[in-house]
């Protein structure tokens, strides 16, 4: 069952908004990264407790989602908000099973839960964010999330090692070209491991792909 509704006005003006780039987004991650950022997500699907309540966060093309079902294809009751309406309009089509999915097109700082999860997804989320706003963002994700409940957490990643290496250079790269088309606000990744730190979460599970440029770990609150 999948239902839809909006929560956010003119979405195609605001900030991190991925409606120029829907067309081609997923053949463009293939280009580049093969199938790595969709293995790495798909590598935490199994820690998902059945009949569990998910908010995915930023879903992009909902590649996820078809993931989840293949894996559990009855039980769950997913809220999947996604600021671009393109994107959301690709999600729809996805295969999900018979899993109850809600699509909710906006912004995730605009989002008003009606209520809390056990699961909070977030995929190449935090990387749009300036470390402000990715302090915002995480502290009301944080309070969506039920005690116990599990953070799946999947972006890019920069080790002090790699100032100056192919990595850097990609991201800085990819910043420019987001920057044009989505109006993407940061320049840089935001410290997210010091703010899943700070909030007392442990790391259960943690992986690295596309050597060690994307990052997946599995966060369980306390």
């Amino acid at each position: 069952m999948q239902e839809a509704f909006s929560q956010t006005k003119n979405a195609s003006a605001v900030k991190n908004n991925y409606d120029r780039v829907a067309w081609f987004y997923d053949p463009l991650s293939r280009i580049v990264f093969r199938n790595a950022q969709i293995q790495a997500q798909q590598a935490l699907i199994p820690y998902i407790p059945e009949h569990a309540n998910i908010l995915i966060a930023g879903g992009g093309t909902g590649g996820i989602l078809e993931a989840i079902a293949d894996q559990y294809p009855a039980g769950l009751r997913i809220t999947y908000v996604e600021i671009s309406e393109k994107m959301i309009r690709k999600a729809e089509k996805r295969f999900t099973g018979k899993n109850t999915v809600t699509f909710v097109h906006s912004a995730i700082e605009d989002y008003a839960a009606k209520s809390h999860f056990d699961v909070v997804i977030t995929a190449f989320l935090f990387d749009n964010f300036t470390q402000e706003k990715a302090d915002r963002i995480f502290q009301k994700l944080d309070k969506l999330l039920q005690p116990d409940g599990k953070w799946l957490f999947t972006d890019f990643h920069i080790d002090k090692k790699s100032s100056r290496s192919w990595k850097t250079w990609l991201l800085k790269s990819m910043y420019l070209f987001f920057k044009f088309f989505s109006e993407v606000e940061a320049s840089q990744l935001p410290d997210t491991t010091s703010l899943f730190k700070k909030a007392g979460y442990h790391a259960i599970f943690t992986a690295f792909w596309y050597r060690k440029f994307i990052h997946s770990s599995i966060y369980q609150k306390p």
